[in-house]
């Protein structure tokens, strides 16, 4: 280990941590290092004999020699306060994620890739904690910071893989517990703390940090209703729809939000009663202003915690299905704002959207236009709308602002945007994205897709077989 490697450990800046800490088979032993700047003295327990660790530097690194490899050891640490604990050291765990998972990313064709991306409750060789992973290729270095860590951005860097994906198994750590990645880019001295883009829930705004979360825990009782919404033929059968905001629906006493469970106990009776078949609901992904509506999304998969958890919302869909009625969401896939904890900018690069803002900015809106021909950002959409369709059993997904996605030129002057590789303004990207997202959805029995589309743009809600564009 070089000078140089140990400053940028404790400096957070070093791009390949398993690579010093950890265990590590040297020419005279066995070495497991480790920074512990919480801790004022630390020992190994290795097969349940303790080794003393010796700091090295003053800021807590710390380093044990071992005649042998150490196994499944664990850390035993004195803290400066006087307490005493005992932690799994994150450095000595393997990767989890599978190369395929890797590979199916960067081909853009991992549809469930919020089974791979975030934050996820896992065991690893015997010891439970939540494995993180975020993609970021253009970063220098990715840091879990979090409750668990006290959000110090040098204590858990991440582990590289292929594509600029980077993982950690973090023991321990637990459900509800707030994180963000710290992420320090390659470029122009960039650093930010994101909130994870595929995070299940949030910190209630104006908070924002990603909240861990197991969405697996919720037992649906709408069987009824998903088998007979897969025989309807809703092209032949009457729909009446009831478009609502939950936030400015009704409020409770001063002025409250009502919850979703609230919601369950008043906006569902009165759809019943008032004979609406589908409830239409605008954005309620999270979003971090209030007077958006939720049409500037930051947790694209995760519901807004402003009227409770993700369990809370599935109870408002699976009450609204009880009760015969079907539940579309409003999903905004043509633009995202710019809030430093988002999507913008995400390592330090235009990762999500374009770099140019003729292609990737949204000026009458002040929000960036997602590169809807990066694989992996086709894979972040497409995910997203399925997912709200297989683990939260919505309806279907009214499409917003669909013209602003199939032309180049939309609320543009001319010279002010790039035409496609043909010379005209259409978006072909963006409009083969819908082509094979309608396809994907509609995998899903019973499912509904809606277009917000202004202009007399053909074939949008023609099925995909018979269009005429082809792909870019």
């Amino acid at each position: 280990m070089q000078p140089q490697e140990l400053d940028a450990i404790l400096g957070g800046y070093h791009g390949d941590p398993f690579a010093i800490l950890g265990p590590h088979h040297t020419e005279t032993g066995w070495q497991i290092r480790a920074f512990l700047p919480q801790a004022a003295e630390a020992d190994v327990d290795a097969r349940g004999v303790l080794y003393s660790m010796q700091k090295v530097h003053g800021q807590g690194f710390f380093v044990a020699m071992l005649d042998h490899d150490p196994g499944r050891y664990t850390l035993r640490l004195k803290l400066w306060n006087g307490r005493e604990t005992e932690i799994e050291d994150p450095y000595r765990f393997p990767p989890l994620l599978s190369d395929f998972d890797l590979h199916l990313h960067g081909e853009g064709t991992h549809y469930e890739s919020f089974r791979t991306f975030g934050a996820h409750l896992v065991t690893s060789e015997g010891v439970p904690g939540v494995r993180f992973a975020v993609w970021a290729p253009n970063a220098l270095v990715v840091s879990v910071v979090g409750d668990f860590n006290d959000w110090d951005e040098r204590r858990h860097p991440m582990r590289l893989r292929t594509g600029g994906i980077w993982e950690i198994f973090l023991p321990r750590v637990t459900e509800g517990d707030g994180y963000k990645y710290a992420v320090r880019s390659r470029f122009q001295g960039y650093h930010q703390q994101k909130a994870d883009p595929y995070g299940f829930a949030f910190e209630v705004p104006p908070k924002s940090a990603t909240l861990v979360y197991n969405i697996d825990k919720y037992e649906w009782e709408d069987q009824d209703w998903m088998e007979a919404r897969a025989l309807k033929d809703y092209l032949k059968e009457p729909v009446s729809i009831y478009e609502v905001h939950l936030g400015s629906w009704l409020r409770g006493p001063e002025d409250k939000f009502l919850s979703y469970r609230e919601l369950a106990d008043t906006l569902v009776p009165y759809a019943k009663r008032m004979g609406y078949t589908h409830l239409q609901l605008l954005p309620i992904a999270e979003h971090p202003f209030t007077g958006s509506w939720g049409y500037q999304v930051i947790g694209y998969y995760a519901p807004t915690s402003r009227y409770g958890s993700p369990a809370d919302f599935k109870h408002f869909i699976d009450r609204c299905h009880q009760e015969n009625i079907g539940v579309l969401l409003d999903w905004v896939p043509a633009h995202f704002p710019k809030d430093e904890h988002g999507l913008a900018h995400f390592d330090g690069t235009a990762l999500y959207e374009h770099a140019d803002p003729r292609k990737g900015e949204h000026r009458d809106w002040g929000t960036l236009i997602f590169n809807f021909g990066r694989n992996e950002v086709r894979t972040f959409l497409i995910s997203n709308a399925l997912f709200w369709l297989k683990e939260y059993h919505v309806d279907g997904l009214r499409v917003d602002a669909v013209a602003s996605m199939l032309f180049l030129d939309y609320s543009r002057e001319k010279g002010d945007w790039v035409p496609n590789i043909h010379g005209g303004n259409e978006n072909l990207e963006a409009i083969d994205f819908l082509r094979r997202f309608n396809e994907l959805a509609h995998r899903f029995p019973g499912a509904i897709t809606i277009a917000e589309e202004s202009t007399s743009f053909p074939g949008v809600s023609r099925p995909v077989y018979l269009t005429v564009w082809a792909s870019p």
